[in-house]
């Protein structure tokens, strides 16, 4: 077992847990640049890892009462179509625009991440620690639905589970706690990553073994994530993860997209 699928495995794991999102954008160039799979294939395996690690760390989350079920059938049945979708349309796009594409989105989580965070009144502080029960939870579900298709067809081409637009959609869409937002977003990750890899399976080749290990060492670093969310600042960790993604986003670009 080579080091770089234990760091890569690690990493997915450690930001699923953490965030409830960012696992395929470290997976697949982990897969495309460190294990030199090939790039359709790379897209598939990432979303077979990333569906499998997801619904793991999603089961911990629903255990703490962290995930609203009705929410993530809602956004994951549209999700699940628009992913199936994209995957399909995935296995004839070129690999530079699918390529290109996975970079501009690797820029817009950057740029999420690296955000200062707004700051918030007393009273609206107070609003957020009463929604951690569901109680002021008011799902727009057109919207949510709506949001579930557009996530979905870009899981599907890029490879990405769409988490980081996920959560903050979650949050704003239905009024859910960032806590019960991640632990949701896990779940519809899940389903939309095996949607995704449902989509690709069959018309690209998958080595099942490499996933294996990999999905494996995933899900031990999911564990780690969960336990991490609890006792390192959010802060800190978003700002040196964006600015991790900024590089890797720079160096797809000029790789593959400028000098492809």
């Amino acid at each position: 077992m080579s080091l770089s699928i234990i760091i890569a495995g690690l990493a997915t794991g450690l930001l699923l847990g953490v965030f409830g999102s960012g696992g395929s954008i470290i997976t697949m160039p982990a897969l495309l640049y460190l294990l030199h799979v090939e790039p359709k294939s790379a897209i598939a395996m990432s979303l077979g890892i990333v569906a499998v690690t997801a619904t793991i760390t999603a089961i911990q989350h629903w255990k703490r009462g962290n995930v609203n079920l009705k929410v993530t059938a809602m956004f994951g049945l549209f999700g699940v179509a628009g992913t199936y979708a994209g995957a399909l349309l995935g296995v004839i796009t070129p690999v530079v625009i699918q390529l290109g594409l996975f970079a501009v989105v690797m820029y817009a989580a950057a740029w999420k991440m690296l955000k200062p965070k707004p700051q918030h009144r007393s009273v609206g502080a107070a609003a957020v620690i009463e929604c951690d029960s569901g109680d002021c939870e008011a799902p727009h579900y057109g919207h949510i639905a709506l949001h579930g298709i557009g996530v979905g067809i870009l899981t599907g081409v890029v490879g990405v589970g769409g988490g980081f637009l996920i959560v903050p959609a979650l949050v704003l869409l239905s009024g859910l706690s960032m806590k019960r937002a991640v632990g949701t977003s896990l779940s519809i990750v899940a389903l939309k990553s095996f949607a995704g890899f449902a989509g690709y399976a069959g018309t690209v080749s998958v080595d099942y073994g490499l996933m294996a290990i990999f999905t494996a060492i995933a899900i031990a670093g999911s564990f780690a994530g969960s336990m991490l969310s609890h006792r390192l600042p959010a802060e800190h960790l978003k700002k040196g993860f964006g600015g991790f993604l900024m590089l890797v986003a720079s160096y797809i670009l000029i790789k593959s997209v400028v000098f492809g």
